[in-house]
């Protein structure tokens, strides 16, 4: 078991381990004083392991209500996140209790927004089941819903109070959704990890599961303490996601989080080469390693496509957009251009 303290607004330990999930009540415990426990899933998740939760929960002394909604990207919208804080009111929680995401991202989401704004901010915890959740998005306070004009545009930095990640339950992750995962892991790689990306260039998706999340989630801590409200170098933990967003919601969503964070890079990669910012060899590198993992590095959509839905992305300043791109492997900075040139800097790295 590894431990990652995160020093922020609000400190806390992000735990890594094996079984954490049987005594996920016991941890719990101490954030909920008022006994009450909202969790938060969806039904995928929950058919694997809500009973669990719950059981752990009631065996500290914890009551539970529980919110599930339909799994995927969707789910992350207006209408389920009211839904959740009427569940909340109704059943009278206060702010001595407490709300538990568990499962990915999306409920981690929408979990934590539902936190930061119910009675102005409950305590929280995320219980990750997904590699990405795990090394990425259950840590550094990001909450946010979607808006039909693209993702996360409505939300609130809020830290979790704890993160409890049980190695586990990856091991329930279709073939997929894992290496979809792995896209996060290979961006921390890319952004300040030249030894990681050479070793997972060795070892494919037979990494140590516990000692890659730790390290990854050990570098989003550093850049979280340096930067929590995304001011500055936070917005470097965007390499890849900024066409990835687009790619996103120009697919419906069909193409999932990580598959398209993986495009995102191979696409900016291609991209930064071709304008002088970085060598071929660096973005024959970063095609080499989503290839090893069998993810895709081309985006299905042309430069016009997805400038129209970058330009409603958050990273977006007036006239100005700012990119995420490598200058080597292990080695990203932040490019900013005008909006009007991003179109012909995109195209140069789309196949």
């Amino acid at each position: 078991m590894k431990t990652i303290h995160v020093n922020a607004s609000r400190s806390y330990d992000v735990i890594v381990g094996s079984g954490l999930l049987r005594g996920a009540g016991e941890v719990i415990r101490s954030y909920c004083p008022g006994g009450v426990c909202a969790i938060v899933t969806d039904d995928t998740v929950d058919a694997l392991y809500g009973a669990a939760l719950e059981e752990s929960l009631r065996a500290a002394g914890i009551k539970t209500v529980k919110y599930v909604f339909f799994h995927g990207e969707q789910g992350k919208n207006a209408q389920n996140y009211v839904e959740l804080l009427e569940l909340l009111a109704e059943n009278q929680l206060t702010r001595t209790d407490c709300i538990v995401a568990l499962g990915g991202g999306v409920p981690g989401d929408l979990a934590g927004f539902a936190a930061a704004t119910y009675l102005r901010g409950i305590a929280f915890v995320q219980l990750p089941t997904t590699l990405l959740a795990a090394v990425d998005s259950s840590v550094g306070g990001k909450t946010a819903i979607d808006l039909n004009a693209g993702k996360n545009l409505a939300g609130a930095f809020y830290q979790p109070h704890a993160v409890l990640c049980d190695v586990d339950t990856l091991a329930t992750l279709p073939d997929a959704q894992f290496r979809a995962g792995c896209a996060e892991v290979i961006k921390y790689a890319v952004l300040q990890d030249e030894e990681l990306f050479n070793d997972l260039m060795i070892s494919g998706t037979a990494f140590p599961r516990e000692a890659v999340i730790a390290r990854c989630v050990a570098h989003k801590r550093d850049i979280v303490a340096a930067d929590e409200f995304d001011h500055g170098c936070r917005q470097l933990l965007n390499l890849g996601h900024t066409v990835g967003h687009a790619i996103e919601a120009l697919s419906d969503f069909e193409v999932c989080h990580g598959e398209a964070v993986a495009m995102g890079m191979g696409v900016i990669a291609r991209a930064a080469a071709a304008n002088g910012l970085c060598s071929m060899d660096c973005a024959r590198a970063v095609e080499d390693i989503l290839a090893r993992f069998d993810l895709p590095s081309n985006s299905p959509y042309g430069a016009e496509a997805l400038q129209e839905v970058m330009l409603s992305d958050k990273k977006r300043r007036g006239d100005r957009i700012t990119l995420v791109v490598p200058r080597g492997i292990g080695q990203c900075t932040l490019h900013t251009i005008a909006a009007s040139e991003l179109t012909n800097f995109v195209k140069a790295g789309i196949l």
